[in-house]
């Protein structure tokens, strides 16, 4: 088995600020793979908080595509994700907590393995904090 790679682009010419209300599209390219290596792809569009006290996690859009289940998982071509964002939570860039927004997309293998890769992307226009 070769390294896998996967690698995640949000359409828009890589803009990575978005706003409530507003579709977030993308796609996911997987390689270094054969086909039958893959039991399962999760495409999420969550959040997530970083810093003091106990971290957050809440997933917005999800998406499983699994052999097991009958799909057909073609590594040949890109797979599409698509999203109308929602009011909140806003990405912020607090002192103390931070509000994170991201593309996730996990690989499920055959060998019970996993390989995750993220795109990350703003959600709203909060100043962090601290800014004047």
């Amino acid at each position: 088995m070769t390294t896998p790679h996967i690698a995640v682009r949000l359409d828009g010419d890589s803009r990575a600020c978005y706003q409530p209300g507003e579709t977030l599209s993308g796609e996911y390219r997987v390689s270094g793979l054969s086909p039958g290596e893959v039991r399962a792809v999760e495409v999420s569009v969550l959040w997530y908080t970083e810093g003091k006290g106990d971290e957050d996690l809440a997933v917005h859009d999800f998406h499983r595509i699994a052999s097991d289940e009958g799909d057909w998982i073609d590594l040949q071509r890109p797979g599409r994700f698509k999203t109308v964002l929602p009011n909140s939570p806003l990405s912020y860039e607090g002192l103390i907590v931070k509000i994170r927004w991201c593309v996730r997309v996990r690989l499920f293998l055959a060998r019970g393995k996993e390989e995750v890769d993220e795109a990350p992307f703003v959600l709203g226009s909060v100043p962090p904090a601290g800014a004047v």
